[in-house]
């Protein structure tokens, strides 16, 4: 298994524009929240009703296992978003159909729009999922570092990712 700055360093080399990166801050988070939302349905009830299972709950705990085997503290990080989400994503699924798969599609549509937008646009490469479709997984991850290097936290780890990929505009 790739180590954790392997696998973002992949993915920091498609993503050398900072307005790319711009998009993809936006894109990312968008795509997550929809894929909670629409996978937030079915809800099967289990322990007699105190908790209720969904794909979206399976899917968050696998990605989760596999972010916490990269990284622990970035894990954790990871588990709070995935948890957010979940949370956001059941919100939304308690909604009338219409509306559940109106924002869901929306938000799902709106945040691909913005990935390829700066692929087109700004990167002039295709996106990393393309010729590895982990790149689904670290997408998240990569923009979690990337805000904790804003906020001055995980410098290293932003800058051993960066480290022989020239950062464009």
């Amino acid at each position: 298994m790739r180590t954790l700055t392997e696998h973002l360093s992949q993915y920091a080399a498609y993503h050398r524009d900072t307005r790319n990166v711009a998009t993809h801050i936006i894109g990312i988070p968008l795509i997550v929240l929809a894929i909670a939302a629409l996978s937030s349905r079915p809800a099967w009830p289990v322990f007699s009703g105190a908790f209720s299972l969904t794909p979206a709950a399976i899917l968050f705990a696998l990605a989760t296992l596999f972010y916490l085997r990269l990284d622990l503290p970035l894990g954790f990080g990871m588990a709070i978003v995935a948890g957010a989400s979940a949370w956001f994503g059941h919100g939304i699924a308690a909604q009338s159909t219409m509306l559940w798969l109106a924002i869901g599609v929306g938000m799902f549509v709106t945040g691909w729009v913005f990935q390829f937008v700066g692929h087109l646009r700004f990167e002039h490469r295709k996106p990393a999922f393309v010729d590895d479709v982990i790149g689904l997984l670290i997408g998240p991850l990569f923009i979690l570092v990337e805000l904790l290097s804003a906020l001055g936290l995980r410098r290293d780890l932003h800058v051993a990712i960066h480290a022989g990929t020239t950062v464009t505009r």
